[in-house]
């Protein structure tokens, strides 16, 4: 299950850097792949209660700092697949190096 979220501190101004990285240090502590970037961070792990365990937490971190969330979150859940996160962007590289499609 990969699930990419966005995670966004309200009420606070307009510089939420700091704040978001909170989230971002719950993530990379969790010890699940993760990626993060300008837009989303994204985690891999077996279950729905382990990765949105990991979200929920995340959220709590900002949620501490700020008066208000706001939380995008997008699933993709399909058993029994695994590094999902780097075998997407994989597959996408190999078919830009390939030839393009007649």
């Amino acid at each position: 299950m990969v699930v990419a979220f966005s995670v966004t501190p309200l009420g606070v101004g307009e510089r939420v850097g700091e704040i978001v990285a909170e989230a971002v240090r719950v993530v990379r502590g969790s010890g699940l792949p993760n990626q993060t970037d300008a837009m989303f961070t994204l985690i891999e792990g077996d279950s729905w209660d382990e990765v949105m365990d990991v979200v929920k937490q995340a959220v709590a971190a900002v949620a501490a700092r700020a008066p208000r969330v706001s939380t995008v979150i997008k699933v993709d859940s399909r058993p029994a697949a695994s590094e999902a996160l780097t075998g997407k962007v994989d597959a996408v590289e190999r078919h830009l190096a390939g030839p393009p499609p007649e």
